[in-house]
């Protein structure tokens, strides 16, 4: 496995300063980093947040920040104009801090995950993806259980609608197992326009869906990482650590070696 494209997502660790944070995933291995867009590991508020001093600590650990987790793009959805061009200043500004860090990929959300809303977030994204185009930032909205995020139909439509590589989907095979979709389908649906992937493992139990351990559920990463590859995909895969049976730096670890040896 090319671990060069393998990060680690810093929410296990939110509750931590970044400089703590950065330290555990750099000890476990990784040299890559999916910034969650929360204070205190960020955040787009000025006053929140130093985005040179965020970016010396990433470098201080030997991290790269892969992805910007940012959650702009739901007031598009609003009939109000004036929240509508307050969130384009903020997508704005989100994109402008991941070509900062030296990304390649934002989170987004689909304004309200509603799809009776197309017509009302479609252009809103069709500007942020021309500005995140000429940045070379591409912006995904992840699988997440919503209306448009849960359901692969719309997520393909979105994207369809959008109409630019700067747009796409953040692909949870997870979030939609979890969900009841197929996430193999998922995949063949929203192919063309997945722009960042996220990654761990779950199964369901007799007392509902559970996340594991990497290897410990019913993910096909193998499958996954090949059909991705087929279609040409050159971005992360960013291992989302969200279980508690360990704390993150044993388990943080554990995954970087688990995923290094998948072959």
């Amino acid at each position: 496995m090319d671990m060069s494209r393998v990060s680690a997502c810093t929410i296990p660790l939110i509750s931590r300063p970044p400089e703590e944070a950065f330290a555990v995933i750099a000890a476990a291995g990784f040299r890559k980093i999916d910034l969650l867009g929360r204070a205190p590991h960020f955040s787009l508020d000025p006053t929140e947040c130093d985005p040179n001093r965020i970016k010396s600590l990433a470098e201080a650990n030997g991290l790269r920040i892969g992805n910007l987790g940012t959650y702009v793009g739901k007031g598009f959805a609003s009939e109000d104009l004036a929240v509508q061009q307050e969130e384009l200043r903020q997508m704005y500004r989100a994109i402008d801090m991941a070509a900062f860090f030296g990304a390649r990929t934002i989170r987004v959300t689909p304004g309200d995950d509603d799809p009776r809303h197309f017509d009302r977030i479609v252009p809103w994204f069709q500007r942020s993806a021309a500005y995140a185009a000429r940045k070379n930032i591409r912006l995904g909205f992840e699988n997440h259980g919503g209306g448009i995020s849960g359901n692969p139909d719309h997520c393909r439509s979105l994207c369809i609608e959008v109409d630019s590589k700067s747009f796409g989907v953040l692909y949870e095979p997870c979030n939609l197992l979890a969900a009841g979709v197929d996430y193999h389908a998922a995949l063949d649906t929203m192919r063309n326009w997945i722009v960042h992937v996220h990654l761990k493992d779950g199964a369901t139990t007799p007392s509902g869906f559970a996340r594991t351990m990497l290897g410990d559920g019913v993910i096909d990463f193998l499958w996954i990482i090949r059909q991705l590859e087929t279609i040409g995909y050159k971005g992360d895969w960013a291992l989302e650590y969200e279980v508690h049976d360990m704390p993150p730096e044993i388990g943080l670890k554990e995954w970087y070696n688990w995923f290094k040896n998948l072959k």
